[in-house]
């Protein structure tokens, strides 16, 4: 067996700074990391001895073995078939360390490791080439626990809904559907409540790194950091002016509505998958990819919106600019067009030709809508 040198390392605490640091990543901030921290994780890193806390499973270390080593470790206690067939003792690592002397790698799977008790099954889930790499890692820094954690919740598909808060859905996907039993999405709804009216720690992202943006919808009265990312985005295009303080209001929504009007989208105040495409679109101005045509085309008036506008359509030619953008964009959201074709010229000739055909049928429609008798 490696020397584990009793599982000392360097056992440094998390330095206040980590949190929005290491949730910048899932664009949240530390309320949210501290709510499921404060029901998921084991409230510290390290044990009082200063090693990684530790919980061995002898259920899952039987599932690792096979044949003879197997048995060995079934004669011995370290291993059975079912969860919960024995106690487990106050201190799990005795019964590690004779478990790793049968199979040193089989035995750190079996266990689960630091902050958030991550099993050591899911060393590569979490970015480890083995379980060895990741215990080591978390006997030096509570940060890599961290670090961990928030990368499980990536890979588990639990990010975006700590994101937006959903608890019931945050608690399930960690635990299991036994989740309700011990009312883990209302003890962390509650903690997150609590963290909520106390001060964040002061942090920014370096220079040029912007926060990662949510795939849902954003919208009035809604708080926290996906608000506070998309505040972000807004004010690093212009469209926002107030405070970054995560509180969807007035001049959130304003701000969302004037980057509408701009793209030529929907201008209803709710930052959703049009919206964001937009802000992404706004965000590389040297891109001369069709979505970007396909935004300018509906934002500013067409070759045919002229034409129509002299012979007193504009109306029509609204109704059909609007109509245009929206055919545009579902033919960017579905990939309809070949890459060879994704070009700005491309782009705009499709706006102007869905604008001009939508202006006529509306124009028609309108002509049977006006009344006969009309002087």
């Amino acid at each position: 067996m490696t020397d584990w040198t009793s599982f000392r390392g360097a056992a440094a605490r998390l330095d206040d700074i980590d949190l929005p640091r290491i949730g910048h990543r899932i664009g949240v901030g530390e309320d949210e990391l501290h709510a499921f921290m404060d029901v998921e994780a084991a409230g510290s890193g390290f044990d009082g001895q200063g090693r990684p806390k530790m919980l061995f499973e002898p259920h899952v270390f039987y599932r690792n073995l096979s044949g003879d080593k197997r048995d060995q470790a079934e004669r011995a206690g370290l291993a059975y078939r079912s969860w919960g067939t024995r106690p487990y003792p106050a201190d799990s690592y005795p019964r590690l360390i004779e478990a790793m002397a049968i199979d040193e790698t089989a035995a750190l799977k079996s266990a689960s490791w630091g902050l958030a008790q991550i099993l050591g099954e899911n060393h590569a889930m979490v970015g480890y080439e083995t379980p060895q790499a990741m215990v080591r890692a978390f006997m030096e820094d509570e940060e890599h626990h961290l670090e961990a954690m928030v990368q499980y919740l990536i890979v588990a598909s639990i990010a975006d809904d700590l994101r937006g808060h959903r608890w019931e859905a945050v608690a399930r996907g960690y635990n299991g559907p036994g989740y309700a039993k011990h009312n883990y999405h209302g003890r962390m709804a509650a903690a997150f409540a609590k963290w909520q009216r106390i001060p964040d720690t002061p942090w920014q992202p370096p220079a040029g790194d912007l926060p990662s943006i949510p795939d849902r919808m954003v919208s009035r009265g809604m708080r926290g950091a996906s608000v506070r990312a998309l505040q972000t985005l807004l004010a690093r295009l212009g469209h926002y002016g107030g405070a970054v303080d995560g509180v969807f209001g007035p001049m959130t929504e304003a701000a969302v509505r004037d980057l509408q009007r701009e793209a030529g989208i929907l201008v209803d105040g709710y930052a959703g998958p049009q919206t964001f495409a937009a802000i992404e679109a706004a965000l590389a101005p040297s891109s001369s990819s069709i979505k970007e045509a396909a935004m300018a085309a509906t934002a500013r008036s067409s070759p045919m919106d002229q034409v129509s506008k002299a012979k007193g359509a504009g109306k029509g030619i609204a109704k059909g600019a609007g109509f245009s953008g929206a055919v545009v964009t579902l033919l960017l959201a579905f990939d309809v067009l070949p890459p060879e074709l994704n070009t700005a010229e491309v782009g705009a000739a499709i706006g102007v030709l869905i604008t001009g055909t939508a202006a006529f049928i509306m124009g028609v429609v309108d002509s049977y809508r006006a009344p006969k008798n009309a002087d």
